[in-house]
């Protein structure tokens, strides 16, 4: 590599010289910074907001890093000293940034909040769940006094539907002098969404990189082969599918194993992988078979453990194995562990054991044997594990502590392990570029296939990383190349309003601001993009209106309105011929009506035209293109003010339930019943407030509260019955349900009404469950009525406790009582386990 030029040395050195805070965090680091990262900091430096969209792992946090340095090198404040709170969309990733932060800065300067989690809130750090931030804007916490700068990473979740209106509400809020930086994933719009973050925010700076810090080779595994996806003879710029993967495809004969090119990288060439400690050896199943008969081209996948022994040959390990399937990835480990396969040494063994048993420790012995410990802990130890949302928090962040070790060689994974944990791998593995979305198998994204195949390469490890797609039947390599070239991962809001946010916005700003700070939300800020382009072409389809009524003119009359009266005929005429079910009298009278407008046609000056036909073939584009213009316009009309008309019916059904009241100027204020609902959040905050008011759950006990409000945050898998009567919890719990149920059935109803979508019926799947986990039964029966995986009850006993913390302040003190007992009950043994 060629040292700098004096030019270029001079102009690092007067970069430094009006950076010199990025200077000096930039020598602090072990590491040198990537042009991206060095202009994301000096953006901040210079006072400005921040956007990067950069790849997976190439080192986006270091921006975000640089903030929290900022903040905590400020000079001293006595009455509110300068802050950074750092959000995530996920609590796995809350706990890691707070486990490095504290490893920086010291326990006592950085605090946690993730709803269950709460540590040192007050601190000058604080890293939170971004739900948790946009709580605080809207109660006007005291903790944001001081507040200089908000990291808000995997940023891109803004697209969720389900959550992403949280990080449109937490930008739109945060006070104007602090400072946002924005990290994302690669998405093809940044610079959309950095338009609407500088109109929004102020002066934003938008730093793009698609380079990937570590570079990613990519091969599709044909039996015992991999061969390269590309054709690297044809250079990086033309990306030309690798013809041997064409013939593949297309091979029909029996000299498929004449056929292959000295550039495979076979598993016999690489001798100086992973160790191996089998108790038995299978035969080499990747060794070449003789081909089954001429006509027959299909060709065998290699079993998962004979992949991994390839990939360890091939000194590709770690590995992640992405497969769509919980049970997938759970009979994946199933299969190595038969084989014998143990990727371990004795000494990475023991310290394996030592790290699960200390951070397990707290776990009680009967609950361990539930979840399957023993055996879980026997994988491991064979470096080979699942990570799954069915697994227990607990044990998922183990198999991440120990992949982060390299002790840990193989991890067999759903799609979630993408989503921004730090857990990079030398080799990517795609058993499969298709998966259920739940109501069919679908091909996977270019910008899923980006997001998986991103956690390929370690930085600072690896000197390339590998991705490798396993060869199936009907699969098309010009397709995977298609996938693996493209980079489109468009960002695009999926922000609506709720009763929630129309309380909260209401009762700050008045209904015409809070009409006004919604008209500035990226989804209207999306929408009116786009109705710039349909203006545009109503623009240009007008010009061409005004040249075909010129050229349909008639000397005779008003040519416009005799093509008009020949559309009704033809229309008329048409629907009569259709209509052969129409009765006798509706006939008659079409027929009067047909002979009317015969009548105003042949009397009209423009039939005697003898250019007549003529004027009518350009009357026909002027009534085509009209049809086209006024879609158009329909189109511009629905998009623009979309978000405030939603907001307006928002609130037309909080005005009819009395929780807002408008006066005869037009003024919308609060009621008490409004005031509650301020801080219930969540997607049943109408259903919640409106139990509470009409005392529904008045009469319940904790255990039955639990219950019944699991049924609120419970969403069931879409084949999933219902328990049925008999399989409810019984007493008042059934008679507070049945209200609950109908209640919301009149909410949806008025919903709908207002042309609002309303939302799914309650769902009581866990309620039995959840009401015996309150009482105090034990993990295995619990289990066994929930019909689920320990990972995803925690998952929503989580949330039924989120739920019942939010009544326990807003409830009249009844309830709060009751409230405060069933979290209580429900957050013990598992549910209660927290590694932080």
């Amino acid at each position: 590599m060629s040292s700098p030029s004096a030019a270029d040395r001079y102009a690092r050195a007067r970069d430094a010289q009006a950076h010199p805070l990025s200077s000096a965090f930039a020598a602090s680091l072990r590491f040198e910074l990537d042009p991206f990262q060095i202009a994301g900091c000096q953006a901040l430096e210079e006072g400005r907001s921040v956007l990067v969209a950069a790849p997976t792992g190439a080192g986006k946090t270091v921006v975000g890093e640089f903030a929290i340095h900022l903040a905590m090198s400020a000079p001293p404040d006595a009455r509110h000293p300068a802050k950074a709170f750092y959000t995530t969309p996920m609590k796995a990733l809350s706990n890691q940034k707070f486990r490095e932060l504290v490893d920086v800065y010291g326990a006592d300067q950085v605090g946690l909040l993730t709803g269950d989690t709460n540590i040192n809130g007050n601190a000058r750090i604080v890293v939170m769940m971004t739900e948790v931030l946009r709580n605080m804007l809207y109660a006007d916490s005291p903790a944001l006094r001081g507040l200089r700068y908000v990291v808000m990473d995997e940023v891109h979740y803004l697209a969720d539907r389900f959550r992403g209106a949280v990080w449109e509400e937490v930008i739109i809020h945060l006070p104007a002098e602090v400072r946002l930086v924005s990290l994302s994933a690669t998405v093809s719009n940044a610079e959309e969404f950095g338009d609407w973050l500088d109109t929004v925010r102020g002066d934003t700076a938008v730093i793009v990189s698609e380079t990937r810090p570590v570079p990613l080779e990519q091969h599709v595994l044909v039996r015992g082969d991999l061969l390269p996806l590309f054709d690297d003879r044809a250079g990086i710029a033309t990306a030309q599918v690798n013809q041997e993967l064409m013939r593949i495809r297309s091979f029909k004969g029996p000299t498929f194993e004449n056929n292959r090119r000295a550039q495979q990288l076979r598993s016999s060439d690489h001798g100086a992988g992973g160790r191996y400690e089998s108790g038995h050896r299978r035969p080499n199943k990747g060794a070449r078979r003789p081909v089954r008969s001429a006509n027959v081209h299909r060709i065998e996948r290699l079993d998962r453990p004979d992949v991994v022994e390839l990939l360890g040959r091939a000194n590709l390990l770690p590995a992640i194995f992405f497969i769509f399937s919980r049970v997938g990835c759970d009979a994946a480990v199933q299969q190595v562990r038969r084989s014998g396969v143990r990727l371990t040494t004795p000494e990475e063994r023991s310290e394996i054991r030592a790290i699960v048993e200390d951070r397990t420790r707290t776990l009680r012995d009967e609950d361990l044997a539930v979840l399957g410990y023993w055996e879980w802990l026997e994988n491991l130890e064979r470096g080979v594990a699942a990570h799954h949302a069915g697994l227990l928090p607990a044990f998922k962040e183990v198999v991440e502590d120990l992949f982060q070790r390299k002790l840990v060689k193989v991890v067999f994974a759903t799609e979630t392990l993408a989503l921004g944990i730090n857990m990079p791998a030398r080799t990517v593995v795609l058993e499969k570029l298709e998966k259920f979305n739940g109501e069919a198998r679908v091909a996977i994204t270019s910008g899923e296939y980006t997001q998986l195949t991103g956690r390929a390469g370690r930085r600072g490890i690896d000197v390339e990383g590998h991705a490798v797609i396993q060869w199936t039947e009907g699969v098309d390599p010009q397709a995977v190349a298609a996938l693996a070239s493209r980079r489109t991962y468009p960002l695009n809001s999926s922000f609506r309003p709720t009763y929630n946010m129309a309380v909260n916005l209401i009762d700050q700003f008045g209904r015409a601001r809070a009409r006004e700070i919604l008209e500035s939300s990226f989804a209207q800020f999306q929408a009116d993009r786009a109705v710039v382009g349909l203006a545009r072409q109503v623009r240009e389809q007008e010009e061409s209106l005004a040249g075909y009524a010129a050229a349909m003119t008639c000397d005779r009359g008003d040519f416009a309105e005799y093509s008009a009266i020949r559309r009704e005929l033809s229309d008329l005429e048409k629907l009569n011929r259709k209509d052969v079910t129409a009765s006798r009298s509706t006939r008659d009278a079409r027929q009067r009506e047909l002979q009317a407008l015969r009548r105003r046609m042949q009397r009209h000056p423009c039939h005697q035209c003898p250019d007549r036909e003529q004027h009518a073939r350009w009357a026909e584009r002027y009534w085509r293109l009209t049809r086209t213009v006024d879609r158009l316009r329909q189109q511009i009309d629905n998009r623009t003010g979309t978000v405030a008309r939603v907001f307006d019916r928002v609130v037309d059904v909080l005005a009819e339930l009395e929780y807002v009241r408008i006066g005869d100027d037009g003024s919308t204020t609060l009621t008490s019943s409004g005031r509650t609902m301020r801080r219930i959040y969540g997607e049943r905050d109408l259903l919640v407030a409106e139990s509470l008011r009409r005392g529904i759950w008045s009469g319940l006990d904790a255990s039955s509260l639990a219950s019944l409000v699991c049924c609120l945050v419970y969403e069931p898998r879409r084949d999933e019955a219902g328990p049925g009567e008999h399989g409810l919890p019984r007493g008042p719990f059934r008679a507070a349900l049945t209200a609950t149920q109908d209640l919301w059935q009149v909410l949806d109803d008025l919903e709908r009404d207002h042309h609002l979508p309303g939302t799914e019926s309650v769902a009581t799947g866990l309620a039995q469950a959840m009401h015996s986990w309150a009482r105090g039964v034990a993990l295995d029966r619990v289990l066994v009525e929930a019909d689920m995986a320990a990972g995803d009850f925690v998952r929503w006993a989580k949330q039924t406790i989120d739920l019942l913390d939010q009544l326990s302040l807003v409830a009249d003190a009844g309830v709060a009582r009751t409230a405060r007992s069933a979290l209580d009950a429900v957050r013990r043994g598992i549910v209660a386990y927290s590694s932080v």
